[in-house]
């Protein structure tokens, strides 16, 4: 047994289906068959049981009858009715008090089957007297002038020729059934096992070419179809990811050769005649300051970065009121930058509550708003307004600067990108800033979008869940 059922764990999953569903509808059918055989049988049984009966009753009435209207009657006078009444297989004797026979009327039955037995009850019984099988009715008659028993059998040849029979239709049945089943069990199975086949030489390519394979001519709507099209999906973003890593090596690797670049001229410089002279030994020196100070703030920004995404937020924090935090924010910005203009409208979100980290909500703010102090030029206006939805708070940062292009902006909250390189390489900056908001926003299931047109300003929409409303 054990053996059988290692050799089963082995088989392929198409077999096992096969061999699962045939299983199942053998079971299943066996069980209604051996059901309805046997209820039929005895449903054919309990005829035949009926029938004798309603024979021996017209004979019981017979005899009464004619013992009541016939003094003179014998009961040998009675063969000819009992030869009418009687069908084929069947056998009728009278036998007296004592057992012995008065009168045996057979049609083509063997007497010998029935052994001669007075009763003082009823009974019904089968036999197989020999392997034939044999109903037997044995009932007491009693009149003024007769006391004996009536004995009434019917061969039952061909009711067990019928069982037979029906027996072997249902076997005969049930074994095409299963091979049938069996077949249409493998088609299902090699049907439902397309998908998976289809998946698996998918991963196979992926394995030797790369993450460019893909599960194709996916058209069931099934459960399988429905699992090779999330091994799409996901292959997918297993792409985008890897190009976005790759995208981000290469960027990391440029941002960070420009600074060593510098320092390695200015140290070759020092290192050459710089070390006598004292002006280019400070010009070396605060070069060489200045490139480290930015690797500084790439390399804190880089890990500001991986923190984010890495963050899980499984701590809940208190419900706070945005209004406050962000008009702080904005104070503080006016002292740094004195030339612009602020302009704050917070009233219709001021009766609710965020769960957000106040440190991450104000460096969320801080971002935008730098941004848009950077690349704002002549119209030194920013406006920050803020609105309740329906079950969101959005916080709009807008300004009326030089705005993005609309071919730039699906890529502004890449890692490293910035619009327009070459115009804007005065403007300090890493690219990192938008993808360290965005992804704060996403780690509190929020959105955050951007809208601009050139030369007319950007305007920043920030999206967060409501927690609760003030009372």
């Amino acid at each position: 047994m054990e053996r059988v059922l290692r050799f089963i764990r082995q088989l392929p999953i198409k077999w096992k289906l096969m061999l699962g569903a045939t299983t199942l509808i053998f079971l299943l059918f066996a069980t209604y068959n051996f059901a309805q055989y046997l209820v039929l049988k005895q449903w054919m049984m309990n005829q035949e049981r009926d029938k004798i009966q309603v024979s021996m009753a017209q004979l019981q009435d017979y005899f009464q009858e004619k013992y009541k209207t016939d003094d003179a009657f014998q009961i040998a006078e009675s063969r000819a009715y009992i030869e009418k009444m009687m069908g084929k297989n069947q056998f009728v004797r009278i036998i007296g008090k004592e057992g012995e026979p008065l009168l045996t009327v057979s049609n083509h039955f063997n007497e010998n089957w029935v052994t001669p037995k007075p009763v003082i009850v009823p009974e019904l019984f089968d036999t197989t007297p020999n392997e034939d099988h044999v109903l037997i009715y044995r009932s007491p008659i009693q009149t003024a002038k007769f006391v004996g028993t009536i004995e009434l059998a019917s061969n039952l040849e061909t009711f067990d020729h019928f069982s037979t029979t029906l027996l072997w239709v249902m076997l005969i049945g049930g074994v095409l059934a299963i091979f049938i089943s069996a077949l249409s069990g493998l088609a299902l199975a090699r049907q439902f096992m397309h998908p998976i086949r289809a998946l698996t030489s998918a991963i196979r390519s992926v394995k030797e070419k790369g993450l460019t394979e893909r599960v194709s001519n996916i058209q069931n709507g099934d459960e399988l179809s429905s699992l090779a099209q999330l091994f799409n999906g996901l292959m997918n973003q297993l792409e985008i990811s890897f190009r976005q890593q790759k995208q981000f090596v290469e960027d990391a690797s440029h941002e960070l050769r420009t600074p060593i670049t510098i320092m390695e001229g200015h140290l070759s410089l020092l290192n050459r005649w710089g070390k006598s002279n004292p002006e280019v030994l400070e010009e070396s020196l605060q070069a060489s300051l200045q490139e480290i100070r930015r690797m500084k703030g790439l390399v804190q920004e880089l890990l500001t970065l991986t923190r984010v995404e890495s963050q899980l937020l499984t701590e809940n924090h208190n419900p706070i009121s945005p209004v406050p935090l962000i008009l702080e924010t904005l104070e503080r910005f006016k002292v740094l930058h004195a030339e612009f203009e602020f302009q704050a409208n917070t009233e219709k979100m001021e009766d609710v509550l965020i769960s957000i980290s106040p440190l991450h909500l104000e460096q969320i703010l801080l971002i935008v708003l730098d941004n848009a102090v950077k690349y704002s030029t002549n119209d030194k206006r920013i406006a920050v307004e803020g609105e309740r939805l329906k079950n969101d708070v959005q916080i709009t940062v807008r300004d009326y600067g030089i705005g993005i292009p609309q071919a730039d902006l699906p890529y502004v909250f890449d890692r490293f990108y910035r619009v327009d390189k070459a115009r804007n390489s005065e403007i300090a900056g890493t690219g990192l800033g938008l993808s360290i908001a965005k992804q704060f926003v996403s780690n509190y299931q929020g959105e955050m979008t951007i809208h601009s047109e050139e030369n007319k300003g950007t305007t920043v929409s920030i999206k967060l869940p409501v927690s609760q409303s003030v009372q």
